[in-house]
């Protein structure tokens, strides 16, 4: 090596060791400097030029309404929120729990079984066995998940006993051969609708609507909809990907009713049921459906997300799930059909806590959707952070899709039902409980007097109706 070219190396060796050296003696009084001098800036600039009038800013508009005006502003189309769901606080389950045993009767002993088996669509022909009460919900291929993350979730299904639901996008044939039980999601799309695929489902849902997208459609275009899912839901190569707001020109109910019946005859008699958002008119499209003669109804609340939907239907349409439950159950038994049309409840339910607290209120199922996306994605949502949200780990379009590890997938979404549904039989068993069938509304109570009255259970600050009066 020249001379020169050691002596350049040298003096950069040495010019670093003393930076080194002096940010080690002097790093305090340096920080101190910045402080003094941001903080003055602060301090003394006029209101209208202080950075610090983000404070006040923000308070006022809040950075997720300052973000989507400011995305409208540049845009200026209809703005679609990822992983959608509500920015609102809604009232929730949280305010409620459960009561347990201590006295009589006696807590189950942990040693002990408890039967967490559920049965969809009783009184169809064939009705749906699983031997938990959770679902994984419609996320579709393609137009959501990728291809890795879709077989993971089937294959975890089927290990622990469940059924996954498969959107409303393309139909993997793998996913079929993999999944154990599978629910075919019938939309409002000119994909997954070949007979034979009709033919191996175990149960169909019929969309009519959905927590943040209720029954609105969309159009997807090519460039936001590649690989090999397009082929799988049949799209030419500059097609764009259609789902509409009806099934047919000029819809009537007595369309979805033929439907059903065409539906029930076509798959020798599984459970043919329907999916919608929680509204304002819950017992009135309750009343419709239970005309039409499905064997179940899937209700999506208010806090439901997606894999993207307009803020406006995210905030400003249907009621949270909690009020949608309550309602749904009490005319389910109004009605007079309770226990023979099932109701399967999703939106905003994240932990085993929310699972179990619908199905004390009523529900028969639960299906899984966000908690599901993070649990599949585990740690390979770290392929993505930090420059990324994690979710291109698995979104069709991710740009980290082809890093996911389908094994890796399949046991963490795995684990994760069986680790939940493990929780669930604790606090059975907390209860006095040896099996789900035993949980009813009355092992509840709320510690808010409002969520107690609108539920219909005690208020923990007053002594219950029955209990002795104190001496």
């Amino acid at each position: 090596m020249p001379n020169y070219l050691l002596y350049i190396t040298f003096a950069m060796v040495a010019t670093l060791f003393v930076l080194s050296l002096f940010m080690l003696i002097s790093w305090r009084w340096l920080i101190k400097q910045i402080v003094k001098k941001v903080g003055k800036i602060i301090l003394t600039d006029s209101y209208q030029e202080n950075i610090m009038e983000l404070m006040p800013g923000l308070r006022h508009m809040g950075v997720q309404n300052m973000l989507e005006n400011s995305l409208r502003a540049e845009s200026g189309v209809v703005l679609n929120r990822p992983l959608a769901g509500s920015a609102k606080k809604w009232p929730h389950l949280d305010p409620i729990t459960f009561i347990p045993t201590q006295t009589t009767p006696f807590p189950i002993d942990g040693e002990e079984e408890v039967d967490v088996q559920v049965t969809i669509g009783p009184k169809a022909k064939k009705p749906l066995n699983i031997k938990i009460p959770l679902m994984i919900s419609g996320m579709a291929y393609g137009i959501a998940l990728s291809e890795e993350v879709r077989l993971s979730l089937a294959e975890a299904a089927k290990k622990v006993g469940t059924a996954i639901n498969s959107g409303e996008g393309g139909i993997l044939p793998e996913e079929l051969d993999t999944a154990g039980k599978y629910i075919l999601q019938f939309s409002k799309t000119e994909w997954a609708k070949e007979e034979d695929v009709i033919k191996r489902a175990d149960m169909i849902e019929i969309k009519l609507g959905q927590g943040s997208l209720l029954g609105m459609g969309r159009k997807i275009p090519p460039k936001e909809l590649t690989g090999r899912a397009r082929e799988v839901m049949g799209l030419k190569e500059n097609e764009d990907a259609v789902i509409f707001e009806h099934f047919v020109e000029n819809q009537t109910l007595n369309d979805i009713k033929n439907l059903v019946n065409e539906l029930r005859d076509l798959t020798d008699g599984v459970p043919i049921g329907v999916k919608i958002g929680t509204g304002g008119k819950i017992e009135e499209d309750i009343d419709y459906l239970i005309d039409i003669g499905v064997d179940f109804i899937a209700i999506d609340g208010g806090q439901a997300a997606m894999h993207e939907a307009p803020p406006i239907l995210c905030d400003d349409f249907g009621i949270p799930t909690l009020h949608g439950i309550v309602r749904a159950v009490n005319h389910l038994k109004k009605r007079k059909v309770k226990g023979q049309i099932s109701l399967i409840v999703s939106g905003g339910l994240l932990v085993p806590g929310h699972f179990l607290k619908v199905l004390a209120l009523g529900a028969d199922a639960v299906y899984v959707g966000s908690a599901m996306l993070f649990a599949v994605a585990h740690t390979q949502s770290l392929n993505a952070l930090p420059f990324e949200p994690p979710t291109q780990a698995i979104w069709n379009q991710g740009k980290f899709k082809d890093q996911f590890k389908r094994e890796e997938g399949t046991k963490a979404a795995e684990k994760f039902l069986t680790s939940s549904t493990e929780e669930i039989k604790i606090a059975l068993r907390a209860m006095g409980k040896r099996s789900l069938k035993e949980l009813t509304k009355k092992d509840l109570v709320a510690y808010d007097e409002l969520t107690a009255k609108m539920v219909g259970i005690p208020f923990s600050f007053e002594s219950f109706p029955d209990n002795p009066k104190e001496s």
